[in-house]
Formats: structure tokens, C-alpha cells, sequence
């Protein structure tokens, strides 16, 4: 499918050079004089080498169509996670890279959604957020709750984040999986 460069997102899919390329960031760029360009960081999914190109914002680019399917994660042995198709029960192993850093917050049972292209897996999706006690945290100073400071906990899966200072010690806290940073209080 052709797309304007502009479009482009990280997560994208692209066929550049024959290979299939992931966009991993990307930044618009309006010199003083002449047209705008998009400076687009990308990453070949099966060598793992790095590019950027400059596009003009109006070249129309081939986008790749990913499958999604939903699946759920049963273990990892270090180097590769398993997920189980809950219709099928076909399970597939995905590498730790293609996973990433949001791995650390993978839960047994957990639905997440796997893009494949051809039958081969290309990334994996974590739900929005996860909900975790918070196993250490420092104590609150007083005088310290006036302003907006954020003071740094560990959670039960060992992640650091850093949470408000009215969170104690067996709190749970909603983080984001995206970035690992704390969104708020849970409220069960």
C-alpha cells in the first residue's frame, strides 16, 4: 500500500531497497528555503542494520500490511518468548529483540498482539498498561508532598520507576508499557 512519507510513524512497516525496514523515529524538517523533508530512522527487521533516509514530504513510500493476531505469553527461556494462539493453540517462539525492553513487563497469561509478515514475527504489542505492587520505595521527607518531586520505587518484576511521593511500599501502581513510566494509582 502507498502512503505520503509524511504519514510515516514509528512501528511502520516499509519495503525500502527490496528489504523490509521498521520505522524506529522520525522528524520533519522545514528549511528556510525549498521543500520539507522527513529524516526517517529505520532498522532492517532481519539483518537489524540502521538507515536514515530523507524522504520529501510528498514521495509516496510502499507500506507493508501486517497480520495481527492475539496471543497469549506462557514463558521465555532467556533468549525466546513463547506465546500459545488461544483459537488454535499453535504456540510460536519470538526473539528477545524483537520483544524489546517493554519484555520486563510480561505477565503469565498475558493477551498481547503479535504482527507477522509471511508467517514470520515481526514485533509485539503489550496491552496500554500493567498493574504492579511496588516491592521498594524510599520514605517520604516531609515538607516533600508540596511539590511535584517523583521519588524512585521498584516493582514486584524488579522494573525502577519513578512514582509520586504519596506511594508506599505494597501499593499497586498502573505503568506504562510503552515507556515504563508511572500513570497512577491502581483502584482495586
Amino acid at each position: 500500500m502507498k502512503v505520503a512519507a509524511i504519514t510515516l510513524r514509528k512501528g511502520n512497516v516499509l519495503e525500502y531497497n527490496g528489504k523490509l525496514m521498521i520505522v524506529t523515529g522520525q522528524e520533519i524538517m522545514q528549511p528556510g528555503k525549498g521543500a520539507s523533508v522527513i529524516q526517517v530512522e529505520m532498522r532492517d527487521i532481519r539483518s537489524g542494520n540502521k538507515d536514515n533516509v530523507r524522504f520529501r514530504t510528498q514521495e509516496t513510500i510502499e507500506r507493508i500490511r501486517l497480520d495481527q493476531s492475539e496471543f497469549q505469553y506462557l514463558f521465555n527461556d532467556g533468549e525466546t518468548y513463547t506465546f500459545m494462539n488461544t483459537e488454535t493453540y499453535e504456540q510460536v517462539m519470538v526473539a528477545a529483540d524483537i520483544v524489546g525492553d517493554p519484555a520486563v513487563f510480561l505477565q503469565d497469561g498475558m493477551m498481547v498482539t503479535i504482527e507477522t509478515h509471511e508467517g514470520e514475527p515481526l514485533g509485539v504489542q503489550l496491552p496500554d498498561t500493567v498493574t504492579l505492587e511496588v516491592t521498594e520505595a524510599e520514605p517520604v521527607i516531609k515538607g516533600q508532598t508540596a511539590t511535584t518531586s517523583y521519588k524512585p520505587a521498584i516493582l514486584e518484576n524488579g522494573a525502577k520507576v519513578m512514582v509520586p511521593p504519596h506511594i508506599d511500599v505494597g501499593t499497586r501502581v498502573v505503568v506504562k508499557t510503552e515507556d515504563g513510566t508511572y500513570a497512577e494509582r491502581a483502584k482495586d
